[in-house]
């Protein structure tokens, strides 16, 4: 396996081992992600790459290894270091999951109510802020469920940013959604990490939106993680498992 360590991670796996019952999930897994980057983690379904997120969040305690959020190793961390340190995450899920019974803005406004102190006003201000940033400044009345999947995507972007965190987590930011639309996405999260300056960790299996948005990729596979570099790297990789999947996934002349 070649791999490169970033010089300045804000988060380190070292050594991670993961098991359910007799499933190997994780084995061995250590990546440092870059400060202020986007890094991409590639993988067929069932890779592991879900899995590992819940581990950088504390959701999940490795079998063995480490897991740190710069100072902070997350398996020995208190619950009260680990609510502190979940804090710094935005999540992006990947269904949008918004609440069909509140508005767009409503939505986006959630994460204000039990984070932060501040009359009505504020919090609509700050949400009609994130709305107009991810270039949705119109819908904030508009009901949920009359949201496109691209709107959908876009407002659960801006309930993502809204706290202002240190790290944004993607889950399949592109699924469901048609190559034209997708696109937008692509190039919205382009733009939000050089406006905002955050960190950026995107789960998909779509090689395409990877290559677009990614500073870093790394490739999940068999519970190891098989490359993990700069962009142009992980492309120029000769393991056999990186070139059945570029080959299968990535359009000639890319």
């Amino acid at each position: 396996m070649t791999t490169s360590t970033p010089d300045d991670p804000i988060i380190r796996l070292v050594d991670v081992h993961k098991r359910f019952g007799d499933l190997v999930v994780l084995d061995g897994v250590s990546m440092g992600i870059p400060r202020g980057l986007t890094t991409v983690l590639l993988g067929p379904s069932g890779t592991g790459k879900s899995v590992l997120i819940k581990h950088i969040v504390g959701l999940l305690e490795p079998d063995a290894g480490e897991v740190w959020v710069d100072d902070v190793e997350m398996g020995r961390a208190s619950m009260k270091q680990r609510y502190a340190v979940r804090r710094r995450f935005g999540m992006m899920f990947q269904q949008g999951a918004l609440f069909d019974n509140l508005t767009a803005g409503e939505n986006v406004e959630f994460p204000l109510r039990y984070h932060r102190r501040m009359g009505a006003a504020e919090r609509r201000r700050i949400a009609a802020e994130k709305l107009a940033l991810v270039e949705l400044p119109e819908v904030y009345d508009r009901p949920t469920s009359a949201l496109s999947g691209g709107q959908r995507k876009r407002v659960s972007l801006a309930r993502a940013i809204v706290l202002e965190p240190d790290v944004v987590l993607f889950d399949e930011p592109n699924s469901g959604l048609d190559p034209m639309t997708s696109g937008t996405v692509d190039a919205l999260i382009q733009r939000m990490k050089e406006q905002l300056g955050v960190t950026f960790v995107v789960i998909t299996h779509d090689i395409v939106q990877a290559v677009t948005v990614a500073d870093w990729i790394g490739m999940l596979s068999g519970g190891h993680l098989v490359a993990y570099g700069p962009t142009e790297t992980f492309l120029q990789s000769d393991h056999p498992t990186v070139r059945a999947f570029l080959s299968r996934k990535l359009p000639e002349g890319t």
